[in-house]
């Protein structure tokens, strides 16, 4: 294997990504910022205790790295070459100042171990465990989740996902379980799960995305919760007495009288994906219809929970 190593201008990285997969026949691309650990680096995504830069608003670092895997050293200086050559419509070259870092082997590696040592047992309480299926059981750990990484979202690594996990552990009553659960933006069904081996029963799990349906469903037949709707968000309907969501801060605020008009009287609506400075804001946008408070903090991520009159 041979990595290609370029460094590019942000407004550069989609259409360089593209060509590099679609046309060029790369295995692989990912993209760092080629000022990372200096003090250029910017934080674009707004990650936790650092405000979100300009540089976001063009969708990429100002000069980034881009790494393109090939199969040998033949196709990555194709590839290289090609790229320099690209022209647009005007005859102006498409790839204007990217910069060829040059070709690097790497290492043949058992990729299927290497990954899965990356996904250690996930401790939600300490009783409650997420455990990839090539890892036994912690000692102690008498309600288990079995879920492997997927395409969809969710394997428990996350703060915003620990802490919903987390809240579902400490509501949950067992000898009265929730007779309904809604998970809005289900992901991989981890939540829908967590409901479901805390006794919860009738649990919809619904998400935009036909992937993360196909993954709830999967999952959750692994662990053997019975769900009553998997799909699409038409398929919530009616009044929940829990009602989940680990989204993100816009999608939430924009889903505020949809979700919270499924929070059945006396039901809590629990969302996560939030950061600190975000709180007040989606505070707001709930007012109307439920008060919401910090219920959880964790590396500077929030959840935030409230009971519907």
């Amino acid at each position: 294997m041979i990595e290609l190593v370029l460094l590019a201008r942000a407004d550069q990285v989609d259409a360089l990504s593209d060509a590099l997969t679609d046309e060029l026949d790369a295995l692989a691309v990912t993209v760092e910022d080629a000022d990372a650990d200096t003090p250029d680096e910017a934080p674009i995504f707004g990650e936790p205790g650092m405000p979100a830069t300009l540089s976001s608003q063009i969708g990429g670092w100002q000069r980034s790295i881009v790494k393109a895997l090939f199969t040998d050293e033949d196709a990555a200086t194709e590839a290289a070459t090609l790229l320099l050559a690209q022209d647009d419509d005007s005859g102006a070259t498409l790839f204007d100042d990217l910069h060829i870092h040059g070709l690097q082997p790497v290492a043949d590696q058992d990729w299927v171990r290497l990954t899965q040592s990356q996904f250690e047992p996930v401790l939600i309480t300490s009783d409650f465990w997420i455990v990839p299926s090539w890892h036994k059981a912690p000692e102690g750990a008498t309600r288990v989740m079995r879920l492997d990484p997927g395409l969809a979202f969710g394997t428990g690594t996350h703060p915003t996902t620990r802490m919903c996990l987390r809240w579902i552990a400490r509501h949950a009553d067992l000898s009265a379980p929730w007779p309904r659960v809604l998970d809005y933006g289900c992901g991989s069904g981890i939540l829908a799960i967590g409901a479901g081996l805390h006794g919860a029963t009738g649990i919809d799990a619904v998400d935009i995305d036909p992937a993360a349906v196909e993954s709830s469903r999967a999952n959750a037949a692994a662990n053997g919760v019975s769900l009553n709707r998997v799909g699409l968000p038409d398929q919530a309907e009616g009044l929940y007495p829990v009602v989940l969501a680990n989204i993100l801060a816009a999608p939430l605020k924009l889903l505020a009288p949809l979700l919270s008009q499924h929070v059945a009287p006396g039901g809590s609506l629990v969302m996560a994906g939030l950061l600190e400075r975000q709180i007040e804001d989606l505070q707001a946008a709930y007012a109307p219809w439920l008060a919401l408070e910090v219920a959880d903090r964790e590396e500077g991520w929030v959840l935030l929970s409230g009971r519907r009159p």
